[in-house]
């Protein structure tokens, strides 16, 4: 099961990474919406390049369960606040990141996949083990 850990963390960091990258591109994000559909900021492209950076090392490092388990959570933390009303005035969550409700629902695919990953494949993995 460690390989699925690795190969989840590397997928995911390197589309974090190209999101990242893509949403500093003027003629991908009309209007503040990278692609027309997701907001997106300097500070959100940046996280995006976090996330991707720190994927790819953990599937490279042994920690592709660590990052699918931590960015799980920190995913679905975000889609709540998301979605708590006062807390995206004018689109802007804390002040900081750009989103609207298509990030939000995104942030709980991407929390939900991550988490599910990293817990409940790893529960099967010592569950198959023991048998």
């Amino acid at each position: 099961m460690a390989n699925i850990q690795k190969t989840i963390a590397l997928v995911f960091g390197i589309v974090f990474l190209l999101i990242g990258i893509l949403g500093f591109v003027p003629a991908l994000t009309p209007g503040g919406a990278l692609l027309g559909l997701f907001m997106v900021n300097g500070v959100h492209s940046v996280v995006h390049l976090l996330f991707g950076v720190l994927g790819i090392a953990a599937a490279f490092t042994g920690m592709g369960r660590l990052y699918n388990r931590a960015s799980g959570i920190i995913y679905l933390l975000i889609a709540i606040l998301g979605f708590i009303p006062g807390l995206a005035p004018n689109g802007m969550l804390l002040g900081l990141v750009m989103i609207n409700l298509a990030d939000n629902f995104l942030h709980i695919v991407i929390g939900v996949v991550l988490t599910l990953v990293g817990f409940a494949l790893q529960e099967r993995a010592t569950i198959a083990q023991r048998a």
